[in-house]
């Protein structure tokens, strides 16, 4: 059967033809990815890349500890979770509580059911049921015996290097038998362990006889 060259080329030409808006098509979607990836910038590195708020590791039953220049135990933060933050080195706890040891004292115990500890580890913030406890202390040489102190608020910061918890909501204050109400906080010395009540304050003073139970 003899070929009809004249037909094929015809053929390939109509083909030609009708693909012709395909090629096209083709032709500009390549130039304009080309374009798109000449104009965007190059992706940053992650160090460049703006630091989020995520958390970078979260320890179940932590602790931290800090030592004084004598290699005592100044305060240790405990709590049922710890999570830190990378962006700023600070430090969600869950149900925390810190134990304060000034020298030649009782330790005292700050809880909540919330803190946020600052990425210098010098501030924490204690949040609903917050609550300071200094057992009784015996007398010394140099001190009269206190009774036991529980402060309650709704809120403490602890500014840990300053050896001081304060409030400026409302505390009640038991020391021993005697109770005490602020409006508006309190300064607790954790060096005098001591504590001065601001604002309307009321309540009832009761002093322990000599030798009863605290």
């Amino acid at each position: 059967m003899p070929i009809n060259a004249q037909k094929i080329k015809l053929s390939i030409g109509q083909a030609l033809l009708r693909l012709t808006p395909l090629i096209l098509m083709g032709t500009l979607t390549l130039a304009t990815f080309w374009l798109v990836k000449k104009n965007v910038p190059a992706e940053k590195s992650a160090i460049e890349r703006v630091r989020l708020h995520e958390p970078d590791y979260t320890i179940t039953s932590g602790a931290l500890s800090a030592l004084n220049e004598f290699g005592n135990t100044k305060y240790r933060v405990l709590g049922k979770k710890v999570i830190h933050y990378d962006d700023d080195a600070s430090i969600d706890i869950e149900t925390p509580r810190i134990r304060l040891f000034p020298p030649e004292k009782s330790p005292v115990t700050v809880k909540a059911d919330t803190g946020h500890l600052d990425g210098d580890l010098t501030t924490l913030d204690l949040i609903h049921n917050a609550e300071i406890f200094r057992p009784p202390q015996a007398a010394t040489a140099t001190e009269p015996a206190r009774p036991r102190m529980l402060a309650r608020s709704s809120y403490f910061k602890v500014l840990i290097n300053d050896d001081i918890i304060k409030t400026d909501k409302p505390i009640t204050l038991e020391q021993g038998v005697s109770i005490m109400q602020s409006t508006e906080g309190g300064i607790f010395n954790n060096i005098e362990q001591s504590m001065v009540l601001s604002g309307h304050v009321k309540g009832r003073i009761e002093r322990i006889n000599p030798g009863a139970q605290p």
